[in-house]
């Protein structure tokens, strides 16, 4: 038996059976997302790069990444990729696919090797000195591939600049 008001509300018009048989539904979803879990985005951060070796026409970098973790659960990562800029052009990138998983309220570190044109990298050297500047800005940008129903791709960006004193 149903009750009298709802009687009362769907009985009638089309567009009044149609409104009553989506409100259920609609409720529903409403008590889902009360139920879905808070997720505070992890931070990612370089720590370090490093030139590691090559040839006349590439240079390997080591980059080491840190994620932070501020969730109560842990934090799975299968994938990462990531672009080198030097002086606002693309210089380098990287991808990896090795797995880990950061822990809750925890942080991990990930090395990887990304690949630089040297070319262009010598050639935005080569003019920052000329222009008598002290050093070159950078940027890292990229993405972790995460193996979360909610989060699959965590971009992150992170900007500075390399002292020139070294390369005179």
């Amino acid at each position: 038996m149903t009750p009298p008001l709802f009687d009362a509300v769907c009985r009638g018009t089309a567009r009044r059976r149609a409104f009553c048989g989506v409100l259920p539904v609609l409720a529903a979803l409403a008590g889902c997302s009360l139920m879905t879990p808070k997720f505070t985005r992890p931070n990612v951060s370089v720590t370090r790069i490093e030139m590691r070796g090559g040839n006349l026409l590439s240079q390997d970098f080591a980059v080491k990444l840190n994620i932070q973790n501020p969730n109560d659960r842990p934090l799975p990562v299968h994938g990462l990729h990531v672009e080198l800029s030097v002086g606002g052009d693309s210089i380098a990138s990287g991808v990896s696919d090795r797995a880990f998983v950061v822990p809750a309220f925890g942080a991990s570190d990930f090395d990887m090797t990304i690949k630089a044109n040297l070319a262009l990298a010598m050639l935005k050297l080569a003019d920052k000195m000329n222009s008598q500047a002290d050093s070159i800005a950078y940027e890292v940008t990229g993405g972790a591939s995460l193996d979360l129903p909610f989060l699959r791709d965590l971009p992150f960006h992170q900007s500075g600049s390399f002292a020139l004193q070294s390369f005179r």
